[in-house]
């Protein structure tokens, strides 16, 4: 099983689409990767040589943000609009959609369950 970046990414996948398994690595930057360390796309994982997983850890620590650190940084960008008080670290603070969707109907995944309302009284 091969670690990269601290995540065990699945043996017997295409290297592009385990890499996708890493936070912060998505399908065009895992097939940049491919490209730049020379790996096929068409090979798996539990094919590749350790010199080859090496190259990938190397390139991956040199280049790119993941895991970890990236979800430090994206925490870290949302304090700071909840400490500036601003209109999308209001709607954070509040558990409200931040890029303008509507609250009348839906949100629910951000709001949550709905809570029932008292009907009408006779």
């Amino acid at each position: 099983m091969a670690r990269i970046a601290g995540v065990n990414i699945p043996t017997n996948k295409r290297v592009p689409i385990a890499l996708t398994y890493i936070t912060g690595i998505g399908p065009h930057i895992a097939e940049q990767i491919c490209e730049s360390v020379k790996i096929d796309r068409a090979r798996r994982v539990n094919q590749l040589s350790d010199a080859e997983v090496l190259a990938i850890r190397e390139y991956i620590d040199a280049n790119l943000t993941v895991e970890g650190d990236l979800r430090r940084e994206v925490s870290m960008n949302i304090k700071r609009l909840m400490d500036l008080g601003c209109y999308r670290g209001l709607r954070h603070r509040k558990g409200l959609p931040v890029r303008g969707q509507r609250t009348h109907t839906n949100a629910r995944t951000r709001k949550g369950p709905a809570k029932a309302i008292a009907g009408k009284k006779k």
